[in-house]
């Protein structure tokens, strides 16, 4: 866990009181919506279909009980109960009185939490890999460096009046559960031949109305030199994006039309020109940051305690494990994935009470820990293997052991046209009934590892692009249409899923989700061969002629 310091908390509450002077200034008819617009959304309000919407940032997907707390009891004094996370490492909440808002704000101020720039044309809240710094085989914890990016990035001029909206991702792991090919920027920590630690950069990556998948255009940059040329990439972007068309406005759009090579150049050049007033981090300051970081007291345990020798004998705690408990750096200890995902209920929503229970279960059997995943699931990072078997029963009482996570009922899913404005069709009926059509476990277990991602309109926020079977709401004649994609992926090779053909409406949706599994068992050789491999060697072609063959 990163410890604010005293400048943290001075900026936070010096930004409760601005805020609290420009709700009231708009309450009071002093300032027009549209005046207030800017300066709610650098505040993470949103004005969505029936109420504001507040979001609220969680760096880097790390959370303490106490935090997890105070954000149970945003979602009852302040809201309807329950908040939403999302595929950025936040918590949503829907349903927020505009007076309110201060206090809110107010409340999370005194544990550490803020919304500053979780919307607005600024760079959005840092990610990183949820299993940070606890997962084997990471080059070291890269919470670290996003913390640096964090404090230099928020309020700085050159990353606050940006074109468009801009997302950072950093990993540090082989295997990429941060999605950086799909961010503005993508940060991947690796050492270089002489063991030092520095960055592969990628840039351009988004999805939306122009989806891409990021570019390289620096293999190592050393860490001492990050910020500055994280800074040369913002300044290159805020000279020549477009400002002029909002569809355009994207990093990634500037990318394309240069190519990665002249945007590169353009960056090395800026870079270089920079001189001595580039700015360098030196040893001193990355330690600094780094002592911040607070890391548990580890015991000394067996690598198969008895308590889970015993546990293994029951087949409803040996599903969940297999699907949930996943392996430690330190011997004896496991991370744990809870799903946000229960049969029948909206993704990545969570009940005052289960926060409150979940924060409870962390500071019992995870050190008081929580991380937040792109996937809109939670996670124990610290769980000692004697204790999994009473942690899933713990669990289980609340209704956070539902054993599917990387299943093909772990669905991503926006909010859609349930609460967004922009949206054109509804996500979460589409997930409740895909979880009900998918709810046999013996039937998701056979299928294995295939993600569904649904998004209420282009903007994409429930990244359809690149969910191994991708669902994009659209509009037709004022209905609720859908189309398919498959083959996308967002790892280490990520790829953007492939059309399969016309849209279908709202009450077909399932069916043809069923006949694209259907067709999958039938065509994969193997029963280990992924869904996004059984794609990439056939095609579209054969699951398009299953899928349309009584259409």
């Amino acid at each position: 866990m990163y410890a604010y310091d005293e400048l943290d908390r001075t900026l936070l509450n010096e930004r409760v009181a601005e805020f609290r002077d420009q709700v009231k200034r708009r309450l009071s008819g002093e300032l027009t919506e549209d005046e207030f617009k800017m300066l709610r959304l650098q505040n993470g309000v949103y004005l969505q279909l029936h109420a504001y919407m507040f979001r609220v940032a969680i760096p880097y997907g790390t959370l303490s009980s106490k935090q997890l707390r105070r954000l149970a009891h945003i979602a009852r004094k302040y809201d309807r109960g329950y908040g939403h996370f999302t595929t950025r490492q936040n918590i949503q909440y829907n349903w927020i009185k505009l007076a309110e808002l201060p206090d809110a704000l107010a409340d999370l101020a005194e544990v550490g939490i803020h919304s500053m720039q979780t919307s607005g044309n600024n760079t959005r809240n840092v990610t990183s890999d949820q299993w940070a710094g606890v997962v084997p085989g990471e080059v070291e914890d890269p919470r670290i460096w996003s913390e640096i990016l964090r404090q230099y990035t928020t309020l700085h001029p050159e990353f606050s009046f940006l074109p468009r909206k801009f997302k950072f991702a950093i990993t540090a792991s082989a295997h990429d559960r941060a999605a950086i090919k799909i961010h503005d920027i993508g940060l991947r920590l690796h050492r270089n031949a002489q063991g030092e630690v520095g960055f592969e950069v990628l840039v351009g990556g988004g999805l939306g109305r122009t989806p891409f998948i990021a570019k390289t255009i620096n293999p190592f940059v050393h860490g001492r030199d990050l910020l500055s040329y994280v800074e040369a990439i913002l300044r290159v972007y805020n000279r020549y994006g477009r400002r002029d068309n909002i569809y355009k406005a994207r990093i990634k759009i500037l990318v394309h039309e240069l190519g990665s090579e002249k945007f590169a150049a353009e960056v090395d050049k800026e870079w270089r020109a920079m001189g001595e007033t580039a700015l360098t981090l030196d040893d001193g300051v990355i330690e600094e940051i780094r002592s911040r970081f607070t890391y548990p007291a580890y015991e000394k345990l067996p690598h198969m305690p008895e308590e889970l020798k015993k546990a293994a004998a029951d087949p409803l705690f040996e599903r969940w494990r297999r699907n949930s408990v996943f392996t430690h750096k330190v011997q004896g200890y496991a991370i744990v994935t809870v799903s946000l995902k229960p049969v029948g209920a909206p993704p990545g929503d969570a009940t005052a009470e289960q926060m409150d229970a979940l924060a409870d279960l962390a500071d019992k059997y995870s050190f008081g820990e929580i991380r937040v995943g792109h996937e809109q699931n939670l996670a124990l990072p610290h769980v000692p293997k004697r204790d999994l078997p009473a942690l899933w029963k713990a669990l289980d009482e609340i209704g956070l052991a539902t054993p599917n996570v990387n299943l093909v009922s772990d669905i991503i899913a926006c909010p859609g046209l349930d609460y967004c404005s922009l949206a054109n069709a509804r996500s979460i009926p589409i997930a409740q009934e895909l979880t009900r059509r998918f709810a046999n476990p013996d039937t998701a277990e056979l299928i294995g590892r295939l993600h569904i991602n649904i998004s209420g309109c282009i903007n994409a926020c429930g990244h359809h692009h690149v969910g191994h079977i991708g669902i994009l709401g659209v509009e037709k004649n004022g209905e609720e249409f859908y189309q398919i994609t498959i083959g996308g992926r967002a790892d280490e090779n990520a790829e953007l899923g492939m059309l399969i053909g016309p849209a279908v409406p709202f009450g077909e949706v399932a069916d043809v989700i069923e006949d694209v599994v259907e067709a999958y068992l039938a065509l994969r050789e193997r029963p280990d061969e992924l869904f996004v491999d059984t794609v990439k060697r056939l095609g579209v072609q054969p699951f398009k002629e299953r899928v349309y063959a009584t259409r």
